[in-house]
């Protein structure tokens, strides 16, 4: 669901692009990225003895694409599509592997380039709002097989970078990026309100993703 809803937002960025942009902008990039998971609130004990409390993809590569239209001098509205390869791990007294991840991420992202257009250097601020998809992971575990299934998310990306221009439309960049998550609540105890009522209050959890890119930029 979440890929469908992706790719739509991706063909809609192309298709509105020549009704209201002056110029336009596709970029590439691959970097590492800095990855975690939840926490339990209890303490499983596994049949290998350990005692396991986190869920957790492993830090790993990462790349991804964007697309942008400018309107105006620095302002530009894009789409923004990542993917980070990786394993799932459950961590506790021992870091256990349990199989292969794949974490894709979809966000419309509006970006704002400091300078004119034409700059040889133009650092960038961008926020952006979407959904995180992380894939089915098959594992085997001594003589026991499965698959775990896998869920999408809402969630946001907030990054900054420079991107670097010579004498023609093709450059280079370097930025970093923050993706947080929400996968669940821990319940922490009760609030009450004497026109309210109470109600059980919680500690959200997130999986959030740190990623240190570069890569090339094209402008039109």
């Amino acid at each position: 669901m979440m890929k469908r809803l992706g790719f739509a937002l991706l063909l809609t960025a192309f298709t509105a692009m020549p009704a209201f942009a002056q110029r336009g902008e596709i970029g590439v990039v691959v970097g590492y990225v800095f990855s975690d998971g939840v926490s339990t609130s209890t303490n499983i004990t596994a049949p290998d003895k350990n005692v396991y409390n986190r869920v957790d993809p492993k830090d790993s590569f990462g790349w991804g694409i964007d697309v942008g239209a400018f309107f105006g001098e620095n302002s530009e509205l894009g789409f923004m599509y990542t993917q980070q390869p990786t394993k799932l791990q459950f961590g506790g007294t021992v870091d256990k592997e349990i199989g292969d991840l794949s974490i894709h991420t979809y966000h419309v992202i509006y970006t704002y380039n400091f300078g004119p257009h034409d700059s040889h250097v133009r650092p960038y601020i961008f926020g952006g709002l979407g959904g995180t998809s992380f894939g089915d992971v098959s594992y085997t575990v001594g003589s026991t097989a499965g698959t775990i299934s896998g869920s999408s998310r809402f969630s946001s990306t907030w990054g900054a970078g420079v991107k670097f221009y010579g004498k023609s439309n093709i450059g280079g960049r370097f930025g970093v990026r923050f993706t947080p998550t929400y996968v669940k609540s821990d319940a922490s105890g009760w609030w009450c309100d004497p026109y309210w009522g109470c109600y059980l209050t919680g500690d959200a959890q997130y999986s959030n993703q740190v990623d240190i890119n570069g890569g090339i930029t094209f402008r039109f």
